[in-house]
């Protein structure tokens, strides 16, 4: 039997739990997923680390995980009684990304939200260390919660590189995950490709003729396929902060030398630049979501009836086989 799709959302003792939550209820229930809620103290188990007592730490660490359990069961009761199935888990550990590294690899979740870990001077919610950290060593998909609420129709954007061809399965994927996204939600969609060649050079051409097709595989007109003429690293960021998104789905950031515009430093100085929520989708979990597609559509033998096959299908929607490791 294959394991129930879920959510994993990481709490934070603090304002940005109310957004959060709210957030990862939402897609839990009309996805009909799972929701996991975890709290990681990395702060108190970096001050018993480095306590003076060494004799105290193991109580020290049992009363941190206590305390944090008893703080994710009271945000329990705000939890939407419409998602079915809503679990806690704690921890105290340190750094915060790697517990919730662990913490992903363990529960092997479908989709892992997170909010901002911290606030400008102008009490805006802005990514520090730890999120980096986890955008570039999530092993699972992940969105990049910021303060702001949702509409109740999501506008939802996809900033893709259709300009490398070994790229194009993690274009396709994000593309696909967002439609999914955006059916699930009632939203609407754009696909989004900044292009520095003029559009009447050869290649801009066929990157064109790319989207257009990406497109119509989403069931999207051309009115929701922009091409933007310019620098991508100024066109995506100034385009989408004028649309003011709800949700940009793009690639992830990764250690690996891979030749794709939206994967490292772009992707890097979009998510400082807007406000939106972020979808981040790694190569690796693109690779994944197109063998979980391709079972999916071979008709294994387990996965015959129309309810296993939905269920299939919500796994592939938010890169379930990402889990790397």
């Amino acid at each position: 039997m294959s394991k129930p799709c879920s959510i994993l959302a990481v709490a934070q003792r603090g304002k940005s739990d109310t957004v959060l939550l709210a957030k990862a209820a939402a897609l839990a229930r009309v996805f009909g997923f799972g929701l996991e809620l975890f709290l990681c103290d990395a702060e108190q188990a970096y001050a018993l680390k480095h306590s003076y007592a060494p004799s105290g730490r193991a109580s020290g660490l049992s009363d941190c995980v206590a305390r944090a359990r008893d703080y994710l069961l009271e945000q329990c009761k705000l939890i939407d009684p419409a998602v079915g199935s809503v679990g806690i888990d704690a921890a105290c550990d340190s750094p915060l990304y790697e517990a919730i590294v662990a913490k992903v690899r363990r529960s092997r979740p479908n989709l892992v939200m997170k909010a901002a870990g911290g606030f400008s001077q102008r009490n805006h919610s802005v990514f520090d260390e730890n999120d980096w950290q986890l955008m570039r060593s999530c092993p699972a998909t992940l969105a990049l919660v910021q303060g702001r609420h949702w509409r109740k129709r999501l506008r939802i954007a996809a900033a893709i590189d259709v300009s490398a061809q070994e790229t194009a399965g993690l274009a396709a994927s994000i593309v696909r995950i967002a439609r999914r996204l955006a059916l699930a939600t009632g939203g609407e969609l754009d696909l989004i490709y900044a292009e520095q060649q003029s559009v009447e050079h050869a290649e801009s051409r066929a990157h064109a003729g790319r989207l257009r097709d990406l497109a119509r595989q989403a069931d999207l007109d051309e009115h929701h396929a922009y091409i933007l003429p310019g620098p991508p690293e100024r066109e995506l960021a100034a385009f989408a902060a004028g649309r003011d998104y709800d949700v940009l789905a793009l690639g992830a950031l990764t250690h690996r030398k891979v030749a794709v515009q939206l994967v490292g430093n772009l992707t890097a100085m979009l998510v400082e630049a807007l406000d939106s929520d972020f979808l981040l989708i790694t190569p690796d979990s693109a690779r994944h979501a197109e063998r979980g597609l391709r079972r999916a559509r071979n008709g294994a033998p387990e996965d015959t009836s129309g309810e296993q096959q939905d269920a299939a299908m919500r796994a592939w929607i938010c890169s379930g086989p990402a889990v790397r490791g």
